[in-house]
């Protein structure tokens, strides 16, 4: 098994109590779907180990505490605080309609509804604020807000996301005189 067969979950943070507990942090939208797990991958050294869980306690805000099997000391603990945990992506559920994981669309293709077809998504850049799809379009980086308002089909089948851009964005990437500035120009006014 390798990274590229899993997805993040999240991270051990730090010892819980003295038996061989910790917290970890569950990078995911729904935290307690994971309350019935049975192991992770644990990253050690850039390779996956496989763990197996005794027991898991899923608190509030992402954050959870585990006791992994053979694990039993302070000692053991503190030799995996602040690695990576995986799971593999068949575990994931199957999403349907407009929701989609982030690794599933990388290489699909987004088609404009007013312009065609815009590129292919190289990239998704997680932002807290607003998820953004980071597209190729002939060498140009478009990127494009993921939102209900703009999302408006995922063709699984087909490997294509159908938008709806709005008014001059796509103006503002494709533009081929956008940076260029006129011979005389200068910052200063004479």
């Amino acid at each position: 098994m390798t990274v590229n067969d899993c997805f993040y979950l999240g991270k051990i943070t730090k010892i819980h109590g003295i038996k061989g507990e910790c917290q970890i942090y569950l990078d995911v939208d729904n935290p307690n779907e994971y309350e019935e797990m049975e192991s992770v991958f644990v990253e050690i050294n850039k390779n996956l180990v496989p763990f197996f869980i005794e027991k898991i306690d899923v608190k509030h805000g992402g954050q959870a505490v585990v006791k992994f099997e053979g694990i039993n000391k302070i000692e053991e603990v503190t030799s995996i605080i602040n690695n990576s945990l995986f799971l593999p992506i068949e575990v994931l559920p199957k999403l349907k309609g407009n929701k989609f994981y982030f690794h599933e669309v990388i290489g699909f293709g987004v088609i404009d509804a007013e312009f065609g077809p815009i590129g292919n998504i190289k990239n998704i850049i997680d932002h807290p604020l607003q998820n953004i799809l980071e597209l190729d379009f002939n060498g140009v980086e478009v990127l494009v807000p993921v939102n209900n308002e703009i999302i408006k089909n995922v063709d699984r089948k087909n490997k294509t996301i159908e938008v709806v851009m709005p008014a001059g964005l796509l103006d503002v990437y494709l533009s081929n005189d956008k940076n260029e500035e006129p011979d005389d120009w200068s910052p200063y006014e004479e």
